[in-house]
């Protein structure tokens, strides 16, 4: 699992480039609403939030639960890649939803 640190700056970059994707399509589709891009930015500004808050969790176990130091952090290990892959479902899923909302929203005439 990558460190919490890089987790948080990839998300920042992830939401930053889409983000930055609404501003050019802002500009680039003048048939467009500018309020409508606005409510995706926000979107994505929310998205990064919880996304965020996600990653800032902790193992709620003590090496004292378990019978051996190797048994804790077998626990812990798995503990942490479950978040980890349920962080990266929330990912793929909340921005499928923002990039089907900028796509609706680019061809709209």
């Amino acid at each position: 699992m990558a460190n919490k640190r890089q987790l948080k700056k990839a998300i920042g970059y992830a939401c930053g480039e889409m983000a930055g994707e609404c501003y050019f399509a802002q500009n680039t589709f003048e048939h467009t609403n500018p309020e409508d891009w606005d409510k995706i930015i926000l979107d994505i500004a929310m998205l990064q939030v919880n996304a965020v808050k996600r990653v800032s969790v902790d193992f709620d176990k003590v090496p004292k639960d378990f019978a051996s130091g190797k048994e804790y952090n077998k626990a812990r290990r798995t503990y942490f890649k479950a978040v980890e892959k349920a962080l990266g479902n929330y990912m793929k899923e909340e921005s499928e939803k923002i990039v089907a909302e900028m796509n609706a929203l680019a061809k709209t005439k």
